[in-house]
C-alpha cells in the first residue's frame, strides 16, 4: 500500500497539471501520460488510452496508430462494458465477461481494465487503463475518481469560457463599430462591462435630412441573461428604425415640415411601445431594461423618449437641464404609456448620457460617486471636446473606486453641439 503522504503529493501534482496544462486536442493525452508515469508503480496503472464518442461507438484517438495495434480500435456504445462505466463514471473490470468488451489481452501477464468517463459540454470520452498485479481497489478508485472530477471541472469550465467568449464577440458585433460623423455634433462613447458580457447597450442611427438618432439602455442585472436582452433590444430598435426610414408616401411628404416631424415622433413612440411588448414576453433573458432614445436635427433641436433611464444631463451656458423620464422601464407591463419631450442644444452645450454603473461606483467607504459629482464634473469640463470629457469622467470615476473592478456595467456617451457645422 502506498504511503498516504506520498500518494497525496503525487495526486496534487496531477491536479496541478490538469489546472495548468494548455488546452487543446492533446490536453487529455498529456494527462493520461502523466497519470501513467506518476502512478504506474504505486497503483499499478499502465497502457493508458482515450476513446471519444462518435455516433454509436467510442473510437480510439490515443495513442497513435502504430502504438495501438493490440488495442481495441472502438468500443460499441451498447456493450455492457461501456454501459457500466457510463453508469458509474468509473469502473474496475474484474469480471472477465465485462473485461472482454474493452480489452484484447494477447499477453499472458495478469492485466485487467479500469475506465473512467469525462465530458465537456459538447464531447464525451472514456479513458481506459490496465491494472497490473498488486493493485488495491481503494487506492485505484480514490485516485481515478478524484482525477475524473478535476478533469470534468476543467473541461466544463473551458467549454463555458469558450461559449462566453463567443457570446461576448457576438454582443460586441451588435454594438456600433464606429461613431458617426454628423455635422454640428461632436460625439464620444465608451462602455465597460462588469463581466465578459454586459447588460448595457448603445447605438446610433443616421436618419433622413442629416438627423441623428441615438439610444442608451441598461438591462437589469448583468452577465448572460442581461446580454440576451441587449441582443433583442438592439436588433428590435434597428428593425424599427429601418421601418421608420423612408416609409412616407409622396402625399405625406408634401405636408409641412412641422407636421412631418410630429408624425415621425408618433411613429417612433409606437415603435418603442411595440418593443416593450416583445421584452415583456421574454423568458430566457432578464425582463427589464431602461432605455433613452433621442433624435437630433442639424439645428440642435431634439426630441426624446426616456423609459425609466437615469436622466441625461444637458450642460448649457446658463445652467443644467435634466432630460427626465417620460415613461416606465420596459418589460414590467405589457402596455406602457410613453410620452416624448423636446430639448434644444446651442453651440457649446453638452449632453451627458450614462448608465447607473457610472454614478453608483463606490469608494472604500461604500459611498457612491453620485449624480451631483457627475454634474459638477460635466460643468467643469464642458468646454473640452466630447472625447476629452468622456476620458476625464471615466478617469475620475475609476479613481474614486481606487481602480477596483467595476461592479456593474458602465456606459458613458457625450454629445457636444459645435458651431459652424464643424467637429472640434
Amino acid at each position: 500500500m502506498i504511503e498516504p503522504k506520498i500518494f497525496y503529493r503525487k495526486l496534487d501534482f496531477i491536479f496541478d497539471r490538469i489546472g495548468r496544462e494548455k488546452s487543446g486536442k492533446d490536453f487529455l493525452f498529456t494527462i493520461v501520460r502523466e497519470l501513467e508515469n506518476t502512478f504506474k508503480n504505486e497503483i499499478r496503472l499502465w497502457r493508458g488510452r482515450v476513446y471519444e464518442e462518435y455516433e454509436e461507438d467510442f473510437v480510439l484517438i490515443y495513442p497513435e496508430e502504430e502504438e495501438s495495434n493490440s488495442m481495441m480500435q472502438s468500443l460499441p456504445l451498447s456493450s455492457r462494458g461501456v454501459q457500466a462505466v457510463l453508469k458509474y463514471n468509473s469502473y474496475i473490470y474484474d469480471d472477465p465477461i465485462l473485461s472482454a468488451d474493452l480489452m484484447r489481452n494477447e499477453t499472458r501477464e495478469y492485466s485487467i481494465p479500469v475506465a473512467l468517463t469525462v465530458s465537456s459540454t459538447e464531447y464525451r470520452w472514456i479513458i481506459l487503463f490496465e491494472l497490473r498485479s498488486g493493485w488495491i481497489r481503494e487506492e485505484v478508485e480514490f485516485c481515478l475518481n478524484a482525477v475524473r472530477s478535476a478533469l470534468n471541472y476543467r473541461l466544463y469550465s473551458e467549454s463555458i469560457k469558450n461559449e462566453m467568449t463567443q457570446s461576448a464577440n457576438i454582443q460586441q458585433s451588435l454594438l456600433p463599430s464606429f461613431i458617426p460623423k454628423v455635422p454640428g455634433y461632436d460625439i464620444a462613447c465608451s462602455s465597460k462591462p462588469a463581466e465578459l458580457v454586459g447588460g448595457d447597450l448603445y447605438d446610433f442611427y443616421l436618419l433622413e435630412n442629416n438627423k441623428l438618432g441615438i439610444c442608451i439602455g441598461d438591462a437589469s442585472g448583468h452577465g448572460m441573461p442581461a446580454a440576451l436582452l441587449v441582443r433583442d433590444v438592439v436588433t428590435g430598435l434597428r428593425m424599427g428604425m429601418d421601418e421608420n426610414d423612408g416609409i412616407y408616401p409622396k402625399r405625406i411628404q408634401l405636408m409641412n415640415e412641422l407636421r412631418l416631424e410630429k408624425l415621425n415622433e408618433i411613429k417612433t413612440v409606437n415603435m418603442l411601445k411595440k418593443l416593450n411588448r416583445v421584452i415583456y414576453k421574454s423568458t430566457y433573458s432578464t425582463r427589464f431594461v431602461s432605455l433613452f432614445f433621442a433624435e437630433f436635427d442639424k439645428s440642435g433641436k431634439l426630441f426624446y423618449v426616456n423609459a425609466g433611464h437615469p436622466s441625461p444631463i444637458l450642460v448649457k451656458h446658463n445652467g443644467l437641464e435634466e432630460l427626465n423620464s417620460t415613461g416606465p422601464i420596459f418589460g414590467a407591463l405589457p402596455e406602457v404609456k410613453l410620452g416624448s419631450l423636446e430639448a434644444e442644444m446651442s453651440p457649446g452645450d453638452v449632453l451627458v448620457l450614462f448608465s447607473d454603473g457610472i454614478f453608483e461606483r463606490q469608494n472604500l467607504m461604500n459611498e457612491e460617486y453620485g449624480i451631483q459629482r457627475l454634474k459638477e464634473l460635466a460643468q467643469m469640463y464642458h468646454h473640452k471636446s466630447a472625447q476629452e470629457i468622456l476620458n476625464i469622467i471615466f478617469t475620475k470615476v475609476q479613481e474614486y473606486g481606487k481602480s477596483a473592478k467595476f461592479e456593474d456595467d458602465a456606459t458613458l456617451m457625450i454629445i457636444k453641439r459645435v458651431d459652424d457645422n464643424k467637429i472640434e
